[in-house]
């Protein structure tokens, strides 16, 4: 077995530096991904800062990849050698607990994440079969890594809270979330309003699929919109006036964060108890709803605004992405 060959933080907080390590024997139901292409996620910076309390280091990060299946373990049965594939959050479950048992696997309480694992910041990744995701014919693959951490991110909540075509749907935050968000909601068939403070962006907005898109810093705007949303979907990772948005809400409205904001939100309860508002999360998707994901993102000729990095310049991608000049996602190339 050859060495991985990666990029790492050796400590919280680092820059990344070239790491090589031994992956051991390959297991009954693991694959090894040659990587092509990985996107570059907020996530990623968080992990490396250890701003979340759970990095283990040295750190490979990266769980945006997509590659080359070179390697199978002897009871892999869905997949094979030659198959583009890509790889998200997670890198394995269990298999038996009851998250798993009920097909949400991504909410495995022993789940291992892949970049605990050791990610895709490298010419190789190993993680459990059914977490490397068959690439759809038709799929421009280079271009796919952001689909399986932002893309099923912002796709899981219209399964799971059953939005319909005639829902109004806002989308917070147009970043590499939202922007993949907007798209999703358009192709759904909802009308679409996206919130921004940058209202230069409004014609690029509208080209990303929004008919609608309002000033969230422009108080009588915000007023106008009153009683106006079956859902809205907030990407960011920062705290807002969230009782001005609830108060956009339609009765029964919801507002879904999949922005992990790190100070409590601050929502009053009469914002939730007049028109039986809830506010509520989303994390990312079981297997196969990333497979469905992909294959309503082909469908729809859905697809990630990326630019474009050698792996070797890792840790510039990383300052373009935290400086916010990104549009809208980064993919590190081998």
């Amino acid at each position: 077995m050859t060495d991985i060959n990666a990029y790492a933080a050796k400590e919280a907080g680092a820059k990344l530096e070239p790491y090589s390590f031994d992956p051991g024997a390959i297991g009954a139901h693991e694959v090894d991904v040659k990587v092509s292409a990985c996107g570059v996620c907020h996530s990623d910076l968080s992990m490396i800062n250890n701003d979340w309390g759970f990095g283990q280091y040295p750190m490979v990060p990266g769980h945006e990849a997509i590659g080359e299946i070179t390697e199978i373990g002897s009871a892999v049965k869905n997949l094979k050698v030659g198959q583009t594939v890509g790889v998200g959050w997670n890198a394995e479950s269990c298999m038996h607990c009851a998250p798993c048992l009920s097909g949400t696997q991504q909410r495995c309480q022993t789940g291992v994440p892949t970049i605990i694992s050791k990610g895709g910041f490298a010419d190789r990744v190993r993680v459990q079969d059914i977490w490397a995701v068959p690439i759809p014919d038709g799929m421009d693959a280079k271009s796919a890594g952001p689909l399986f951490c932002g893309g099923i991110t912002v796709f899981s909540p219209f399964v799971d809270y059953d939005l319909k075509p005639t829902d109004r749907v806002a989308v917070i935050g147009i970043g590499g979330l939202g922007h993949l968000a907007l798209q999703f909601a358009r192709a759904w068939g909802c009308e679409v309003t996206a919130f921004t403070t940058s209202m230069d962006k409004e014609d690029e907005l509208k080209e990303l699929g929004a008919h609608h898109v309002a000033n969230s810093r422009d108080a009588d705007s915000m007023k106008k919109l009153k009683g106006k949303f079956d859902f809205i979907l907030s990407t960011v990772n920062v705290s807002l006036d969230w009782p001005s948005y609830l108060a956009t809400l339609r009765s029964n409205g919801r507002l879904i964060t999949v922005g992990a904001v790190d100070k409590p939100m601050g929502i009053p309860a009469f914002s939730l108890i007049s028109g039986g508002k809830s506010v509520g999360g989303s994390d990312t998707g079981s297997p196969d709803r990333v497979a469905k994901m992909l294959e309503f993102c082909t469908r729809h000729d859905i697809k990630p605004m990326v630019e474009y990095f050698p792996m070797e310049k890792v840790n510039e991608a990383l300052e373009h992405l935290e400086s916010g000049k990104a549009r809208y996602r980064v993919v590190l190339t081998n």
